[in-house]
């Protein structure tokens, strides 16, 4: 029976911006470890320490001798530094750290997971294949769905080790979304047969529950290495066709196909190139529904950066724009150029009351008579100072350029 844990951990990755310049101690696994060298020969750790609610880069300086040879890659660590930007990232100088015991590990502290209901997810799953009309490829999936082990492996997997849906329950998240998209997708092409594109939905990332370890983190195990999560998952279709008499073979090899040019380029790692339009669709949906994710997960990453602009992403090979804080910017960026254009039409306007009211006279003619002048009539402009409420930040923009146009000025003829 394992003991009860003495320890919990209290502060986690995403509360940095709470605790900037400040010293934390916390518990953390070691998803990357590095020996370095300072300009001045003397060595010092690179890490990246991690924690289900993100990673952090962190820089051991001093006592490094004493520390190299204390924990491992992939170990837990207690850890104490000081949290501090560095070029706009958080960073995590480390004063101590020591290895943790196994009373002190609660594993649910350190691998990422789903925000979604996983249950609900399974359900919403498992009504997508009790919606199949071709009786064989319904047959087939009820079969894998009936291995306990397997389902349950297929609730926790992540999609990937980094690169979209990298976090406990990933791979169920991933295959639901895309479940959702290709149905709809099928809907405008009636020459795509939406059970076996859901077919191959289904089974294109199922060799993931053997490809990938996530007991401390997301890792390779050495089968997934070796061979790869597409010839795994051929392996599985086989055993499991064996187990569905009479299953046609045209179908089988149809079945194979998706499975092996989902990637859709060799570059890659497909075999094949999709070559019939079920297997188009899923590489671009599989494909689509990755990068949405990647940007998503950035955007979310980095939501405490002031610039819209995000670090580079390695997945999609450049930094990203995130709009909503662009649109955000540039409204309020409009709003500091409205208001003052709006407090001179006030002014107009009150010289303009005050003029009426009779607060000036006018001039005495020579009679001693005071001349009073009309006041000229109130421009529609000017009497309607306030302008309609912003409906958006994009129509803020607009009004912001609207406001810098320039009125071209007539030149008389010399």
């Amino acid at each position: 029976m394992r003991p009860e844990l003495t320890r919990m951990k209290e502060f986690y990755i995403c509360d940095c911006a709470q605790v900037e310049n400040q010293t934390i101690t916390s518990l953390f696994v070691v998803a990357l470890k590095q020996v370095k060298s300072k300009k001045s020969g003397e060595l010092y750790l690179s890490l990246v320490l991690a924690d289900r609610s993100g990673q952090v880069q962190a820089n051991m300086w001093d006592n490094v001798a004493e520390a190299i040879s204390g924990f491992e890659q992939d170990d837990f660590v207690k850890v104490k530094g000081v949290v501090h930007k560095y070029n706009g990232r958080w960073q995590l100088t480390v004063h101590k750290m020591r290895k943790l015991g196994e009373s002190e590990i609660d594993y649910s502290d350190y691998l990422p997971k789903t925000s979604k209901d996983i249950d609900q997810l399974w359900q919403t799953l498992c009504g997508f294949v009790e919606s199949f009309q071709n009786p064989w490829l319904k047959s087939l999936i009820k079969e894998f769905i009936a291995d306990d082990a397997l389902v349950a492996a297929y609730k926790t997997a992540p999609a990937a080790k980094t690169l979209h849906h990298a976090f406990v329950g990933g791979l169920l998240d991933h295959v639901v979304s895309l479940f959702t998209v290709c149905d709809l997708a099928a809907r405008n092409y009636p020459q795509v047969n939406r059970d076996l594109l859901l077919s191959g939905v289904f089974l294109h990332d199922i060799g993931k529950l053997h490809e990938l370890t996530y007991q401390r983190s997301i890792a390779y195990t050495t089968k997934g290495q070796l061979l790869g999560h597409m010839i795994i998952e051929l392996e599985m279709l086989h055993e499991t066709i064996a187990r569905v008499p009479g299953f046609p073979e045209e179908l089988k090899v149809l079945l194979e196909h998706l499975i092996i040019s989902h990637h859709g380029e060799y570059e890659f790692g497909s075999p094949k190139l999709p070559m019939f339009p079920e297997a188009l669709m899923l590489h671009y949906m599989d494909d689509l529904d990755s990068k949405m994710e990647s940007m998503r997960a950035q955007f979310e990453r980095e939501a405490e950066f002031d610039s819209p602009w995000t670090s580079y992403n390695p997945s999609l090979a450049r930094p990203l724009l995130n709009p909503k804080k662009f649109l955000e910017k540039g409204l309020v960026n409009s709003r500091l150029v409205e208001v003052p254009r709006a407090a001179v039409a006030a002014a107009a306007a009150n010289a303009v009351a005050s003029s009426n009211s009779g607060a000036n006279f006018g001039e005495e003619t020579n009679s001693g008579e005071v001349k009073v002048e009309e006041a000229e009539p109130v421009s529609a402009s000017v009497g309607d100072v306030e302008e309609k409420p912003v409906s958006s930040p994009l129509e803020a923009l607009q009004r912001k350029f609207e406001s810098h146009k320039v009125t071209p000025v007539s030149i008389k003829n010399h």
